[in-house]
């Protein structure tokens, strides 16, 4: 059962943007029901004289008016107003942050080290097994964490975001966070978890240009090859080219060029063996500051494909119990396979109420589109390939996502594809007959044991039976339990 959470809001006053956003569902990975922000670019101004830009401040106030007002008549229970570097450091970060608490919302001014924390346990929720730094590039900061075994350590906030570096280049930038991390700990030659709105938007560029298949940036992996590709995008294309090839706004096309010299610097510094992309950040960090110790280790997707499937499912999910029923035939599958495997068991009654001509592409685009994490392209691409072959039309994936896959990889899970849809045939979508029966596979038969044979195993059940056997190179037989 899916533990879940009050509507919650979040209103974080940054360096760049102001946003609102409101969090339900999934405690351990909650829904975005709301999601609205303004760019009035507050850390401009203390850039250039040390306080908040007058013309600034009134937008974001009327924006956070706004939000004050919606928060009130969604009858949200529980909001968090955070404000980061800009209030922070600004000569009138108090008198803004007066005004705002006017308004009736209580915001807190975050330190840099609680920033850096936050941030980086955004970064834990989506990618729980993340080892490495964690780099959050804002409007006004720049903050730095390494995280190990699901822990956070060596906080760090530096005024290197990306409206406070001025000209400086990414040998000066380098020169300056080498300087600043000695004695941290930090690390080097370990991946680098970059969060915040400038990296997503080099991110979404590298992946324009890669025509990628899947052009999903949570987890997107940026290889070091690409860097100079990616400098030349930044140098030598227009910002209406940019913008066409992107769809980011003018106001993030702006920023690509300083934080594409903070990622250069960063790179220099810690060398890292991988670059990943995290959707997920401080206002994620909030929620899961606030869960305790086995909500947090439970598996964020696994718990995403259980709530679509309570949710979507015909008599109760019962995913778990499919896997368990399927799992003689696959006794070669590692953790990671066994992993995206059990999410399919989990989703493999979403697409019951569909069109039954669609029904596998209402599967499949939940699996490749779908609002997760703790996956990759590879495993959407995977969990896709199953769900395809579990609602049995003739409806394959894309051939740029097939491509993400081994042949063997692909095989595997098509067969597991084929498994949930015999298991869902013959239990009619509900537990109790897959409780009086189970699979067994031998050298040379796929054996379905089962009470009551003639009463319970119908001609379509035997029929996918075979149909099964066929992809694992058996014989089919129904045998009596």
């Amino acid at each position: 059962m899916v533990q879940r959470l009050k509507p919650t809001g979040i209103i974080d006053i940054g360096s760049n943007s102001v946003r609102f956003v409101v969090f339900a569902g999934s405690a351990r990975v909650p829904s975005t029901l709301f999601n609205e922000k303004i760019s009035p670019a507050l850390g401009r101004g203390v850039e250039k004289e040390g306080r908040l830009d007058v013309e600034a401040m009134d937008r974001a106030l009327m924006a956070l008016s706004r939000f004050a007002r919606l928060a009130e008549d969604m009858g949200l229970k529980r909001l968090h107003v955070v404000a980061t570097a800009a209030v922070r450091d600004a000569e009138n970060g108090g008198d803004f942050l007066k005004l705002v608490r006017g308004l009736g919302l209580k915001a807190k001014v975050l330190s840099g080290e609680e920033e850096a924390e936050l941030a980086a346990l955004g970064v834990l929720s989506a990618i729980p097994d993340a080892q490495g730094v964690v780099a959050d590039l804002g409007g006004g900061s720049l903050e730095l964490t390494r995280v190990s075994n699901g822990a956070v350590d060596g906080r760090l906030s530096l005024p290197l975001g990306v409206f406070r570096i001025g000209g400086l280049g990414p040998k000066k930038l380098a020169s300056r966070i080498a300087k600043a991390i000695e004695g941290l700990g930090l690390g080097e030659r370990q991946p680098l978890y970059l969060v915040g709105g400038s990296f997503r938007a080099l991110a979404r560029l590298d992946l324009s240009d890669l025509d990628h298949p899947l052009p999903i940036i949570h987890h997107h992996r940026i290889a070091k090859s690409r860097l100079a590709v990616l400098a030349h995008l930044v140098e030598t294309t227009s910002e209406e080219e940019l913008k066409r090839i992107t769809r980011l706004s003018a106001n993030r096309i702006e920023i690509l060029p300083p934080a594409k010299s903070v990622l250069d610097a960063l790179v220099e510094v810690f060398e890292p063996r991988e670059m990943i992309v995290s959707a997920f950040g401080l206002r994620e960090g909030l929620i899961y500051r606030d869960l305790s110790p086995s909500q947090r280790a439970t598996d964020p997707l696994l718990e995403a494909a259980l709530e679509i499937g309570e949710t979507l499912g015909r008599f109760g999910d019962h995913g778990a119990l499919i896997d368990r029923w399927i799992d003689p035939l696959f006794p070669d599958d590692d953790p990671l396979h066994r992993r995206i495997r059990l999410a399919a068991c989990l989703m493999s009654d979403v697409a019951w109420n569909a069109h039954p001509d669609f029904r596998a592409e209402r599967a499949v685009d939940m699996a490749l589109h779908g609002n997760f994490v703790a996956i990759d392209a590879h495993g959407r691409a995977l969990l896709g390939q199953a769900l395809s072959h579990a609602f049995g039309s003739d409806y394959r994936l894309p051939q740029g996502i097939v491509e993400l896959l081994e042949q063997q990889e692909s095989d595997k899970a098509a067969a597991w594809g084929r498994a949930i849809r015999l298991a869902q045939r013959l239990s009619g979508g509900a537990e109790a007959g897959l409780m009086r029966s189970s699979l067994e596979l031998t050298h040379d038969e796929l054996n379905l044991r089962v009470d009551a044979p003639e009463e319970l195993v119908g001609e379509t059940a035997a029929k996918r039976l075979a149909q099964l056997a066929r992809m694992l190179g058996r014989k089919d037989r129904v045998v009596a339990a």
